[in-house]
């Protein structure tokens, strides 16, 4: 936590010892060092600290006061510690502590957490949630973003509310909240009648009067007029243009670009053909990745690597993902730049090009060998609140995720989604009878989806039909405690009580990932916390992921041509994120309420529809 009475007496020493006043703890210095703030490199540089912080920089053989401890890395860069300016670490699937123990030897120093995910579990706990690791000792400093969306639209319930009294008492707690997370129901921005309307406009307001950051999503927005209203409703940023046009527009009028990897070899191809000068209004955001890809690929090193690849001076990619996301956060008091008052946070390269890293320090001492963590992970028991949030309200059955057929009728009319379905309506499709019930058709690629309400304790369950996705071998079903946005439950299967297993599986455990073949569970990964992270090292849970990945192997899985592989349904965090009810979605299944009693709602309208008729 930083408050502003303890970072006064910090501030205060730290005077001292740059001045030489006052004992230094450490000197290190380095051949290189990158000053991002002037884009240049200075050579025979030390760094010297006291405590985590910073106190003085400067050539060699230049601080006048004394040190208790020197280390001298010669042929190694210094560029500052690596930020996340939009990251979601409940994707890792990692709790805090090992997040840390992931990222950090990878350069990730500090991350702005856009605490989305976890809000939407416990809205009313989740600055505890991101405060706890770094108290327990955790070198990552995380700032996080309380959810704005929470619910994400009017037709969702559970896991808390979040309104302009909860936002002011976060922004309240600790100078280490930025603001705002990414607002995404752009509907409830601009519609007075909207049901969100008040709620979010209120959680603005309270972040604008702590001088916090609003960051915004604008996924979909691409007209003029449109990005022209989201800057003006005060959006910061956005991290969801797709190619440079759609990228080039949003920073022309006024909105930080955060680009994401997979965009970013075209984006930046474009950005640099339109001979861009100017870098400061652009960071590389990672916003979901999986602890498995993570430990392929790396973290914020990836991003940089990866701009890098596609033309960027080594530099400007550094400053990316440094002084850029610091400046947009508010944050460069603290981190951004090897600087007086920064965190002692230091990556050093014994490659700039290739951006391979030696060394990591963080909090004035190093934590990495190489891609190898030596840092402290702190053992933490995660309490009832962020650990016990899986309620159902008992043991499903078959019948829970039936779909009934109107008396006499041989076929029904159904409304049926696929993933990824931003359309403006749903698709229609016959489907058989049989015992009352309206069928699954696997010969046209139609299998049945659900959602079940995982915080009300009311067994409540929403059921329709999709296209292209979950397996058409008979009696498997998958369910996970992960689906955004509001992570209840969902649940996929070829027969109704091969679902009923597999979601009772999730409450057995706790959360996580449930795989069920020929009606036994034949795979399960533990989510513990929140159902949404697992307590314990990338490579274990890795291993868990790759166990449930070669059992889903055995089955065969749906898949619609129509769509690119990119964005194919596939198995199997591609599900949770075809959950999607954020702005530009139109039609999506949500847990039954009384605004959507079936679960079929347009999220932009609130109209709702039967799933069968």
């Amino acid at each position: 936590m930083i408050d502003a009475q303890s970072e006064v007496r910090l501030r205060q020493h730290l005077t001292l010892v740059a001045m030489g006043k006052a004992a230094a703890d450490t000197a290190l210095r380095v051949g290189h060092l990158l000053d991002v703030a002037t884009r240049t490199w200075l050579d025979d540089q030390e760094i010297i600290i006291k405590g985590d912080r910073i106190a003085y920089v400067g050539p060699a053989g230049s601080y006048p006061g004394t040190v208790a401890r020197r280390e001298h890395r010669p042929d190694l860069w210094a560029v500052p510690g690596l930020g996340e300016v939009h990251k979601h670490i409940e994707s890792s699937h990692l709790t805090p502590e090992w997040e840390a123990a992931l990222v950090l030897p990878r350069g990730n120093t500090w991350t702005c957490e856009a605490s989305h995910e976890f809000s939407n579990v416990n809205g009313a706990r989740t600055v505890d949630f991101w405060m706890t690791a770094r108290q327990n000792g955790s070198p990552l400093k995380i700032f996080p973003l309380p959810g704005s969306a929470v619910p994400p639209t009017a037709y969702e319930h559970g896991g808390g509310w979040l309104g302009h009294d909860e936002q002011k008492r976060f922004m309240g707690d600790s100078l280490m909240v930025a603001g705002l997370d990414e607002v995404m129901d752009w509907p409830a921005v601009w519609d007075a009648g909207n049901g969100s309307h008040q709620r979010l406009w209120g959680m603005i307001e309270a972040t604008f009067a702590a001088r916090g950051v609003v960051e915004g999503h604008a996924a979909g927005i691409r007209d003029l007029p449109t990005i022209n209203a989201f800057a003006a409703a005060g959006m910061a940023s956005d991290h969801e243009a797709w190619t440079a046009e759609e990228f080039w527009d949003k920073l022309r009028h006024g909105l930080f670009m955060e680009l994401r990897v997979h965009s970013m070899p075209d984006v930046l191809k474009g950005l640099l053909e339109r001979g861009l000068d100017d870098w400061s209004q652009i960071a590389f955001a990672t916003d979901d990745r999986s602890a498995s890809e993570t430990l392929q690929k790396g973290a914020t090193d990836h991003n940089v690597r990866t701009a890098i690849e596609a033309g960027l001076k080594p530099e400007i990619a550094i400053q990316c993902v440094t002084i850029n996301p610091a400046r947009h956060m508010r944050l460069t008091p603290w981190v951004g730049s090897i600087a007086p008052g920064r965190f002692a946070d230091v990556v050093l390269l014994s490659d700039l090009e290739a951006f391979r890293i030696a060394e990591v320090w963080a909090d004035g001492r190093q934590v990495s060998d190489g891609t190898r963590y030596i840092g402290p992970v702190p053992a933490i028991a995660w309490p009832k609140w962020a650990t016990d949030t899986v309620h159902v309200g008992g043991s499903l059955a078959a019948e829970d995720f039936a779909i009934p057929a109107a008396p006499g009728r041989e076929t029904m009319t159904a409304a049926v989604l696929r993933p990824f379905h931003w359309a403006d309506d749903f698709l229609t499709y016959e489907l058989p009878v049989r015992d009352g019930q309206v069928q699954r058709d696997t010969s046209r690629n139609i299998t049945k989806f659900a959602i079940v309400d995982r915080f009300s304790n009311r067994k409540a369950v929403s059921r329709m039909f999709w296209v292209g996705t979950g397996p058409g071998t008979p009696d498997c079903a998958v369910a996970c405690s992960l689906g955004h946005d509001k992570h209840n439950i969902w649940c996929v299967g070829s027969s109704d009580e091969a679902m009923a297993i597999a979601v009772n599986a999730l409450g057995e455990i706790g959360g996580g990932w449930a795989l069920v073949q020929d009606k036994k569970v034949v795979a399960t990964v533990h989510y513990e916390v929140a159902g949404l992270m697992s307590c314990r090292s990338a490579e274990d849970l890795d291993a868990d992921m790759q166990a449930l990945y070669a059992r889903a192997a055995e089955i065969e899985w749906m898949y619609e041509p129509t769509f690119s592989p990119r964005w194919s349904p596939g198995f199997p965090e591609r599900l949770a994120f075809a959950t999607l009810t954020c702005s530009p979605w139109r039609w999506v299944l949500v847990a039954p309420s009384p605004l959507a009693p079936e679960g079929l709602v347009n999220v932009q309208t609130g109209q709702t529809h039967p799933v069968v008729w």
